[in-house]
């Protein structure tokens, strides 16, 4: 038999609002939450980027900016994130490969298509948000995890490294390798779907905790995307694409703190952005910040054209 290959591009919207990290989700009728998505036409569309961007304005209303390509998603058994993708040759298996793009806004602003809204990334993934310490979600799975870990070695070093456990550090980057085990655990509940098989019966009792599932494999895309973003903040300045032209500094430090779901020392944070010279004051302050008036600064982008520029660093409240 043919096989009928079919790409589609997929976009993680990512934004700031209300010191919260969100992404843009839509929800096909009669199935779960997923990113935008469409397929891409050889013959009409010129690029792959021009297409996301046409098709994630069709389909949201909203308008892209800062957009980076992530990753291409083709194993075998994906289902197809859009239900009807339209009939494919006589005899011919259909298989989706879908092209990931992570886009970055600095307004979540709200969008006036049906079943589009955005959502805290962290209901994917809320083993992954320590600003508050170690995650009551962490605590829920752990049981879980050291029972399908057992006495294998290997998946109890993994278990330690990726979850921080026995005291190892916890490193925010690794999202894609925690879902992932996760996922091979059978504690995603995307696992059994695409085996095939019921959800399994204890997993009822972890509820919130394993995150909500998406459509096809959408939430691993999601995940890519989140480690990509947290490991920029550290060698781009990713984060202020995600921020408007003026901002307070605490403002950028939550917004900091929301991507990377850790907790940052507050002097230490602003004496990292002194040496970086990255920001300026604007010389006026910001009365809506519900207290003490703070001084607006922004970006100075202009530093990007004159020399290397890094990201920011991450002082830890913990050191």
């Amino acid at each position: 038999m043919s096989q009928d290959v079919v790409i589609g591009l997929s976009a993680v919207v990512a934004a700031i609002r209300d010191g919260q990290a969100v992404v843009l989700t839509v929800r096909p009728k009669g199935q779960p939450v997923g990113l935008p998505f469409g397929p891409f036409d050889p013959e009409a569309d010129r690029t792959f980027e021009l297409a996301l961007r046409a098709f994630v304005t069709a389909q949201t209303r909203f308008e892209l900016g800062y957009v980076e390509q992530l990753y291409t998603f083709g194993d075998k058994g994906r289902d197809a994130p859009v239900a009807n993708l339209g009939p494919g040759p006589a005899g011919a298996a259909r298989r989706v490969i879908s092209v990931g793009y992570l886009g970055l806004t600095p307004q979540a602003v709200d969008t006036a298509a049906p079943d589009t809204a955005w959502a805290d990334w962290f209901r994917f993934f809320p083993w992954e948000d320590w600003r508050d310490g170690r995650p009551p979600a962490l605590t829920t799975i752990e049981p879980a995890l050291m029972k399908w870990a057992g006495a294998h070695p290997a998946r109890l070093s993994r278990l330690r490294l990726l979850f921080a456990q026995d005291g190892a550090p916890w490193n925010e980057e690794r999202v894609l390798e925690r879902y992932e085990l996760l996922y091979e655990a059978g504690l995603a509940p995307e696992a059994a779907r695409d085996r095939g098989e019921a959800p399994r019966a204890e997993l009822a009792d972890l509820g919130p905790a394993l995150g909500e599932p998406m459509i096809s494999d959408h939430r691993r895309i999601l995940a890519t995307a989140l480690s990509r973003l947290r490991g920029k903040l550290k060698y781009r300045p990713v984060i202020f694409e995600v921020m408007p032209e003026a901002f307070t500094l605490s403002a950028l430090q939550r917004a900091v703190e929301a991507v990377a779901g850790v907790p940052l020392h507050k002097q230490n944070f602003r004496r990292a952005l002194e040496r970086a010279e990255m920001v300026e004051g604007l010389g006026r302050l910001d009365s809506e910040t519900g207290g003490r008036p703070a001084e607006l600064f922004r970006f100075r982008r202009e530093i990007l054209g004159a020399r290397p520029v890094s990201g920011l660093s991450l002082p830890l409240l913990r050191d």
